[in-house]
């Protein structure tokens, strides 16, 4: 039986991922560190401190991967507050709405700082919908580790089996699933070159999981 909804945000609840993006590149630049864009592609879905590590390492930089975290925070918060294309992802507030409606527990699991996490739950209202929220950023490994996913199941008060999580990532898909949790891959325009392949099912568009289908699915 379906209790919990486990829910990334960036890319499924708001697309602040071209915010993020322009945030790391800006922070990029300032620090003069070429990063292509295939290979920032490879972070979606990793904790931000996760991915200045990985670039320190790559790069051989002297600058303490804290540092680059500070900063590429700086530029976002810039941007989320001042960047009117901040919206959220088509039709998530009716499914939001339609899964606290009928009873399921909903869980935030994002890989964004929490201060991001509260600053988009508060900008959007969806405090009241939700249980718990969960930052990758406090937890010792990133998606695709799946310790995200089992904490939010634990949040939810609910076994693995009795969760579905909703991705949009290759990363945390790959979390999800390694967490032994049916996964959801949202697969959308916001979401490039992200491999989809290892979710148990594939949408496009949120119609496809209201609740009224979710039986069938599961099933």
């Amino acid at each position: 039986m379906l209790k919990a909804i486990l829910f990334d945000m960036d890319g499924v609840i708001v697309d602040t991922e071209p915010l993020h993006k322009k945030a790391y590149f800006s922070m990029f630049d300032f620090y003069d560190i070429p990063v292509s864009e295939a290979l920032f592609e490879t972070y979606t879905g990793q904790s931000t401190i996760n991915v200045c590590k990985s670039i320190c390492q790559k790069f051989s930089l002297t600058t303490a991967p804290e540092i680059l975290v500070s900063k590429k925070r700086a530029f976002f918060k810039e941007l989320f507050f001042n960047d009117p294309s901040l919206q959220l992802i088509d039709g998530v507030l009716d499914l939001i709405q339609d899964y606290y409606n009928n009873g399921l527990t909903l869980i935030l699991a994002s890989s964004a700082s929490m201060l991001t996490i509260n600053n988009v739950f508060t900008r959007f209202e969806l405090d009241p919908y939700f249980k718990d929220k969960i930052s990758g950023a406090d937890l010792k490994d990133s998606k695709p580790h799946p310790e995200i996913f089992e904490k939010a199941a634990a949040l939810a008060g609910a076994e693995r089996e009795e969760c579905l999580v909703i991705e949009d990532s290759t990363n945390g898909i790959a979390a999800a699933k390694a967490a032994n949790i049916f996964c959801v891959g949202f697969d959308s325009f916001h979401s490039r070159n992200q491999d989809y392949t290892k979710a148990d099912m594939v949408i496009s568009n949120f119609e496809e999981i209201k609740f009224s289908k979710l039986g069938s699915i599961l099933n």
